[in-house]
């Protein structure tokens, strides 16, 4: 089910687009991070979902 209330979701729903401004923002919503902070994430674990989720989980306080 997706609680995304505009009704989007990705093309390619295992890769993060950091450069769609809206697949941006569904990613920053869904997985509950700031944007700084999913910049930094997929900076650091590349564009695979599970790989960015596991960033965000590892690291208790990502840089601002």
């Amino acid at each position: 089910m997706n609680d995304d209330k505009t009704g989007f979701t990705p093309l390619d729903p295992g890769r993060i687009n950091v450069m769609d401004p809206m697949e941006f923002g569904y990613w920053c919503r869904e997985l509950g991070c700031t944007p700084d902070q999913l910049r930094w994430a997929v900076a650091q674990a590349g564009e695979h979902v599970a790989a960015v989720r596991m960033a965000l989980e590892s690291r208790a306080v990502a840089p601002d």
